[in-house]
């Protein structure tokens, strides 16, 4: 659900793409940010197939996970837009060094609210849960660890049904985010790294 919050050790750049040059130096291309990491989680409606108590925990768990640090318009770059919170981000994450390599792959961070064309609103309880506890996506995509689910893979059926009611009980949000970019592609909407980096001595 979201790249969760950064609690790494070690230097952490936070970096976001910018015109290439001739003569490739990945310094001159990015310019150093700081992302949000607390945001408010959105209310939700009621929903006949979640209970209050069960929408609830979902919302709790959602602000706790930080799934609105990445799933929110303009938070990786320091600029959250409040009235997108959770419905996506048009800055993308590589997965792929872009200290190495040019053009890395990139990630957007999807629309999380239940809006019919450009969210979940087709998703249903288990495709959401399924997708939280093994990252793989209700077309058996695997979804890329940017969106760490391995850390999640030992939530609770309940809490994963209670995150599944919160996010399936939103005011839906209109957003399409970019498509993803495969490693080599050149990504035509910003994006941020994440990296630790340790001294070599």
């Amino acid at each position: 659900m979201s790249f969760g919050r950064l609690s790494l050790t070690g230097l952490v750049s936070i970096l976001t793409a910018c015109a290439a040059t001739e003569n490739y130096n990945p310094l001159e291309d990015y310019e150093q940010l700081t992302p949000v990491t607390r945001l408010e989680t959105p209310v939700a409606r009621a929903n006949s197939q979640f209970s209050e108590e069960e929408v609830n925990r979902g919302r709790y768990l959602v602000g706790l996970l930080g799934c609105g640090s990445c799933h929110t318009n303009g938070a990786l770059v320091g600029t959250p837009d409040n009235s997108q919170l959770l419905a996506g981000s048009d800055t993308g994450i590589a997965y792929s060094n872009p200290l190495a390599n040019r053009n890395p792959g990139v990630v957007y961070p999807s629309n999380l609210t239940p809006d019919m064309d450009t969210g979940i609103g087709s998703w249903d309880v288990d495709d959401i849960i399924r997708m939280l506890q093994t990252g793989v996506d209700r077309h058996s995509g695997q979804t890329l660890p940017v969106m760490p689910w391995p850390s999640y893979a030992n939530i609770s059926a309940e809490d994963s049904r209670a995150i599944a009611g919160y996010l399936l009980s939103l005011p839906p949000v209109r957003h399409d985010v970019p498509e993803n970019v495969r490693p080599g592609q050149r990504a035509t909407a910003p994006f941020v790294h994440f990296g630790v980096y340790q001294s070599r001595e």
